[in-house]
């Protein structure tokens, strides 16, 4: 497997997982669970420091006293979708596949 192909496919990876943790948080919040279960709270803790730079941009909607909409959520996981784009394609510039001379 070729550097350029592994490093694409880590790379890809790496924001699939930080894409997966912001949605999993996200639809948390939206269904209303329960923050003081051991799991839920694990997950807060750890999608935490993949929000903080966004965190208050947006206000949350609360529905009902349990329901949340956190749109600080949504739009950290547009940002790094964003990101993982310019960086598949800054990859793809900067790891320029060797021409053959015949």
């Amino acid at each position: 497997m070729q550097i350029r192909n592994l490093t694409g496919y880590l790379l890809n990876l790496f924001f699939a997982l930080v894409e997966g943790f912001l949605a999993i948080r996200f639809m948390l919040k939206l269904f209303g669970a329960n923050a003081s279960n051991d799991f839920v709270s694990w997950w807060y803790e750890m999608s935490d420091v993949l929000l903080s730079p966004f965190r208050g941009i947006f206000p949350a909607k609360v529905f009902e006293n349990t329901y949340v909409l956190e749109f600080s959520t949504l739009f950290a996981m547009l940002m790094y979708a964003f990101a993982a784009i310019v960086f598949v394609y800054l990859l793809d510039v900067l790891l320029v596949k060797p021409v053959k001379k015949k």
